[in-house]
């Protein structure tokens, strides 16, 4: 038997330690690991009046800054998508952001409106 975890249960304890963060950070879950055919949201919060995106990156043995680099225009793209997808499904009338919480061996880091959106 071997310890080492798939990359999906890497991401399950990723997206684990990014909803603690928030929680203690005042917000609240209302969907982890949201599928649409565009792809995945990690994590849909209330923070506040506002409905929060969150895309999640982990790794543990990089920095914060490569981290987001894997938030790419096309990644943007397929979760802003995925959004209208939930939003069809869940129709909310609030403000919404796209937020990236990256977490490495220096830390984490939460970026609120890591991204607009707008132009998809």
């Amino acid at each position: 038997m071997t310890d080492k975890l798939t990359a999906y249960a890497k991401g399950i304890l990723g997206e684990d330690a990014a909803r603690k963060y928030l929680e203690s950070n005042g917000m609240v879950l209302l969907k982890q690991r949201y599928h649409s055919p565009y792809g995945e949201i990690d994590l849909i919060m209330q923070d506040g009046d506002c409905l929060v995106m969150v895309e999640v990156k982990s790794r543990k043995n990089a920095g914060l800054e490569t981290c987001s680099y894997a938030i790419t225009p096309a990644k943007q793209r397929k979760l802003c998508l995925t959004a209208r997808c939930y939003l069809a499904e869940y129709p909310i009338d609030a403000p919404i952001r796209f937020d990236a919480l990256l977490i490495a061996k220096d830390g984490i880091l939460h970026i609120p409106n890591a991204f607009e959106g707008k132009e998809w």
